[in-house]
């Protein structure tokens, strides 16, 4: 059933201000509203109002467009500069399309035209109010999607993924610097996008740099850059990655791999947050936040004197360690199936999933490569499968002809078991490792068992044992 204006009221309870220069009008919204439990503040001086509006204690704000020295749209904008959130209601005797559409643009949630009736005031009210519920709402459900969202393709309910998703979440909404860690492959990158996503400069830039790609000389213009004429082949000024960033995010990939000269002024823009082009004499003021990464250990080359210490503390506020997948015990079945979904939609293919057997192998592999490697294999897979699941043959060799991992299922109680179990692990390591060394040399030499074996520097007859040893057979090389 639908509300009659005589039943129309907004939610209590309420804290409206009225900014009106006239008295009466004050008197009656006051008078008006008080009556359904809002407490309502009034206000006839507009530089008065508007400082009381500017501590943000109100929900609801009603401002004169019209006073004298001060009017209802200047204060809109002044409240709109500071950040304040109250829903804003234009009251105006001089109403015109104009006007709305002006009070519209500036951020004022509706106008309502005098003289009104106590029941207009509620109704705009109640719309406004509806309006403002709709939007937080939407606001928060946006903010938990995100949240998902931020963290989508780094995927895991390993208990080491459990931890690098608890630090995503902590460190995000703040400006701590992050250095990420971790294998090529583990996905470094995707956590630093999670990490700009759920923080307050998501609304801005994420600029990324490899810093490996570049030469030290090159580096340094493209993070900070450079005047016109301040070396050859500088045609234009050209504005940094730094500059480039500002309000937003800095990623810098790969950092163990900046020079010396290039690390000493990377640590002084973050010491005065300030910048300065190659070839200029100013400075100019930024402001970002940083997020590091590398593969290599930092605090090793600081020990070498590759990399300067007082930079790595710099960087190593907050360390984030992504997993390698072999550690990540129970996250490939879920990957798998997450990459396979992915690619047989993105190529128009229908694969169900994977046989339990195909499953285990999987399982039981080392993936060197990491999640890139097993985010290749599966695309790769899902194209070339001839059913409706993937299964042991589909596999590539090097998965098929995998030694199974040891699994351990409880600690030691004795010093002989915990010896015994030592061994087993050391055992598979180099059976691994030694299955991979013999791959390697099959595929370089395509196939020659006798070519491969002299290119490594072993007896014919002893590199065709270990391959029996391994089940392994020229055919696997591509």
């Amino acid at each position: 059933m639908s509300t009659s204006p005589e039943q129309t009221v907004i939610p209590a309870p309420q804290r409206i201000l009225v900014i009106d220069d006239e008295m009466v009008v004050g008197l009656a919204c006051q008078r008006t509203l008080s009556a359904d439990g809002h407490q309502v503040e009034c206000c006839q001086d507009p530089q008065a109002g508007l400082n009381m509006a500017l501590t943000g204690g109100f929900d609801l704000i009603l401002v004169d467009l019209m006073m004298p020295g001060l009017g209802g749209i200047e204060i809109l904008k002044h409240l709109r500069a500071a950040g304040v959130s109250s829903e804003v209601v234009i009251v105006t005797g001089h109403s015109t399309v104009e006007t709305a559409v002006e009070a519209m643009k500036e951020g004022a949630a509706d106008y309502i035209s005098k003289p009104f009736s106590p029941n207009q005031l509620k109704m705009v009210l109640k719309k406004v109010w509806e309006r403002s519920t709709l939007v937080r709402e939407n606001a928060s459900l946006r903010q938990e999607l995100e949240m998902q969202r931020g963290l989508e393709g780094i995927i895991g309910e390993s208990r080491p993924m459990e931890r690098v998703f608890s630090l995503i979440r902590r460190v995000a909404p703040t400006d701590g610097t992050v250095l990420v860690t971790g294998e090529s492959g583990t996905g470094k990158e995707m956590v630093v996008r999670a990490i700009h996503r759920l923080s307050r400069r998501k609304d801005h830039a994420l600029v990324g740099c490899d810093c490996s790609a570049l030469a030290p000389s090159l580096l340094k213009s493209e993070l900070f850059g450079h005047v016109k004429g301040s070396f050859t082949g500088a045609i234009a000024t050209k504005q940094g990655l730094f500059e480039a960033a500002n309000k937003g995010t800095l990623f810098l990939d790969e950092v163990a791999s900046l020079s010396m000269e290039t690390q000493g002024k990377l640590l002084r823009v973050l010491e005065t947050k300030r910048v300065k082009m190659v070839g200029d004499t100013t400075e100019r003021e930024v402001d970002i936040r940083l997020v590091a990464a590398t593969n290599r250990e930092l605090s090793e080359m600081v020990e070498e004197g590759t990399f300067r210490e007082d930079l790595y503390y710099r960087l190593n506020v907050v360390p984030i360690y992504l997993p390698p997948l072999r550690e990540r015990q129970g996250d490939v079945p879920r990957l798998a199936m997450s990459f396979l979904d992915r690619f047989c939609r993105k190529n128009n293919v229908e694969v169900k999933g994977f046989s339990p057997e195909a499953m285990a192998c999987m399982e039981s592999y080392h993936w060197p490569g990491n999640v890139r490697e097993l985010r290749n294999i599966v695309e790769r897979m899902a194209i070339l499968c001839d059913a409706d699941r993937i299964e042991v043959r589909h596999l590539p060799a090097e998965i098929r002809q995998a030694p199974p991992r040891p699994t351990i299922t409880s600690i030691p109680t004795t010093w002989e078991e915990f010896k015994r179990l030592k061994q087993q692990v050391r055992d598979s390591a180099v059976q691994d490792l030694e299955r991979r060394f013999l791959m390697g040399a099959l595929q370089r030499s395509e196939g020659n068992v006798s070519r491969a074996a002299e290119q490594v520097g072993m007896q014919r007859t002893n590199f065709h044992a270990l391959m029996r040893r391994y089940g392994l057979t020229s055919e696997i090389a591509p």
